[in-house]
């Protein structure tokens, strides 16, 4: 692991075109950057993607970075950082979702009946959820209970990801308003 004074003149020489200095920062930096990056876009794949770009972005920028600002390792993880939210706000990863079955679907809205069925009969969130179109309720309950992002329930679920998130948005407002 390199220190503060190491990496900090790596990516002094990053900015004037050593490559020897990226991969000193590589070194040292890369396995826990794929942590970082795997809490935010929780798949190994797209995490080692987030951090190929995050170094791409760092080779080029390298020369913006100030000492003044804060020490290396923080501007480092902010890029990780940045492009890993930038991934999942592009919706980048529905495309790393396993391979869909056909029945994936009706699936989903087994498991959605059932996470319902837990609640009490006379539950007031068992009634508003019961009012719900099933594939709204599928989709609010696989984000909300299976903790899936709005990508991968579009994936699982083979509809658009605009239609996904205005189904979950919609259910939350009927939900707010059945509770209400």
């Amino acid at each position: 692991m390199a220190s503060a004074a190491d990496l900090k003149d790596a990516l002094a020489r990053c900015a004037t075109g050593d490559r020897a200095a990226l991969r000193i920062i590589y070194e040292s930096e890369c396995p826990p950057m794929i942590g970082v990056a795997m809490r935010i876009v929780k798949r190994r794949e797209l995490a080692e993607e987030v951090v190929q770009e995050a170094f791409v972005k760092i080779w080029r920028n390298a020369h913006r970075y100030d000492a003044a600002l804060g020490p290396p390792k923080a501007w480092l993880y902010q890029i990780v950082r940045n492009q890993a939210l930038n991934v999942l706000r592009d919706g980048r990863r529905e495309d790393l979702v396993d391979e869909v079955p056909e029945d994936a679907t009706s699936e989903a809205s087994i498991e959605a009946y059932n996470a319902t069925q837990r609640l009490p009969e006379t539950h007031a969130l068992r009634r508003c959820l019961e009012g719900l179109d099933t594939k709204r309720r599928t989709s609010l309950l696989m984000a909300y209970v299976d903790g899936f992002s709005h990508g991968e329930i579009a994936g699982r679920l083979a509809v658009p990801l605009g239609t996904v998130k205005a189904w979950i948005r919609r259910s939350l407002v009927s939900l707010k308003e059945c509770m209400g």
